[in-house]
């Protein structure tokens, strides 16, 4: 047989298909590792601050500063992901998202508190740059399956979000490193993703981090689009109730009758029962034009959620507690959706969640903060559930602007 025939035969064909499956694949299990150690190192804390508080002797307002830190540092940072990507590539921007979140994670388990707020802020630093491109490199890498892909890396996010949460009062206790261990444990899997990601650095595209534009017209500028301003409220509201929630539910429900290791895994509950509505509502949103009844039923599910949770009834707040994780994870799946559902480009849809994430986390960083104040004023907790709930009603009229059927571009 003639070496041009046999260059070209039907075999050589499938070995290329199969090595590119393979390559995506391998991608894919990348962004899931990465996708891991978004929420993880931030959930664990919850649980434990009351053990944090009695050993250091911060007040509440400070303990809220544990959750605050890293959405302030997500607001700081946001805005220069694309720029870092666009020179040295997605994937090694990547690699030193992950790289950094190790480095804060680590200075955790030092016996320190000063150690500790720094690790926090810096963990903060590397998991923006994460949040930013991720959404940018599943546009660019997996533009027929966005919302499968999406869901995937969310369903990660969440899982190992509970697992932290849930596992921190009794790690707590497993050596006399104490809640130390709890939060420096994390780094095993922060190391775990960085080994894996190597092989996705080196054949990396520098210079090729965006896939072309739809449109060849003056790019937008956000900033003056309405609809991106809509995007940005909903991103930060929707993590305003998340991160106060995974900040105070256990010490809400510490005073409602639950001992530590209950309340605990009642947040971990929370999250759980969030996993299979955040692999699901991007693939809906996707095959939507119109995404309005999703964010409809996603408002309501908070709004009882947390009304529920104001009741003080244990059967109630059980269910209170399930609705909240259901619509926390809806709204998060949503929003992301919106990154790429709302704009024309890759580059565009990164440019939409740096603005995003910037000012979203630049708001929701007050939560904690705000609430734990509250609660040192009132030595209460019934304000701060009755904010949750009127957030969850101006969430509702923000996402139903959002979900319209638009482009950035179309809009005012």
């Amino acid at each position: 047989m003639p070496s041009s025939l046999h260059q070209h035969s039907p075999d050589h064909a499938v070995a290329d298909n199969s090595t590119a499956s393979v390559k995506l694949g391998l991608l894919l299990t990348g962004i899931i590792l990465i996708a891991a150690t978004m929420r993880s190192p931030i959930t664990a804390a919850g649980p434990i601050v009351d053990l944090i508080r009695a050993d250091t002797g911060i007040s509440h307002t400070m303990a809220g500063l544990l959750t605050s830190l890293p959405l302030l540092a997500f607001a700081a940072i946001s805005p220069f992901a694309p720029q870092l990507a666009k020179r040295f590539g997605l994937e090694a921007a990547l690699l030193t998202a992950i790289i950094i979140v190790t480095f804060g994670i680590a200075l955790r388990f030092l016996p320190s508190v000063p150690a500790l707020f720094a690790g926090t802020a810096i963990l903060g630093c590397g998991i923006a740059l994460s949040n930013v491109l991720l959404p940018s490199l599943i546009k660019r890498d997996f533009p027929l399956r966005v919302g499968l892909v999406t869901g995937l890396y969310s369903v990660s996010m969440n899982i190992w979000g509970a697992i932290a949460s849930g596992i921190s009062v009794p790690a707590a206790g497993f050596t006399s490193m104490g809640w130390h261990a709890s939060l420096g444990m994390w780094a095993v899997l922060s190391i775990l993703a960085l080994i894996l990601w190597l092989p996705h650095v080196r054949n990396g595209r520098r210079g090729e981090v965006y896939v072309a534009s739809r449109n060849t017209e003056k790019p937008v500028r956000l900033i003056s689009s309405s609809l991106a301003w809509y995007i940005t409220l909903f991103m930060g509201l929707q993590s305003l109730i998340f991160y106060s929630t995974i900040t105070w539910l256990p010490e809400i429900l510490s005073t409602q009758g639950f001992n530590p290791s209950s309340a605990g895994l009642m947040l971990s509950m929370m999250q759980m029962v969030s996993v299979p509505v955040t692999f699901v509502i991007p693939i809906l949103a996707g095959r939507m034009k119109d995404q309005r009844v999703l964010t409809a039923i996603t408002c309501t599910c908070l709004i009882l959620g947390y009304a529920f949770l104001l009741s003080g009834i244990s059967s109630l707040v059980t269910i209170g507690v399930v609705l909240a994780g259901i619509g926390g994870g809806a709204s998060f799946g949503l929003v992301t959706m919106f990154f790429v559902l709302r704009t024309a480009d890759a580059r565009q849809a990164a440019g939409l969640s740096g603005m995003a994430q910037s000012f979203g986390y630049m708001l929701a960083a007050g939560g904690p903060l705000l609430f734990g104040l509250i609660h040192d004023w009132t030595h209460g907790w019934t304000i701060p559930l009755l904010l949750q709930v009127a957030l969850a009603f101006v969430l509702l009229i923000t996402g139903i602007m959002a979900s319209k059927n638009r482009l950035i571009g179309d809009s005012k």
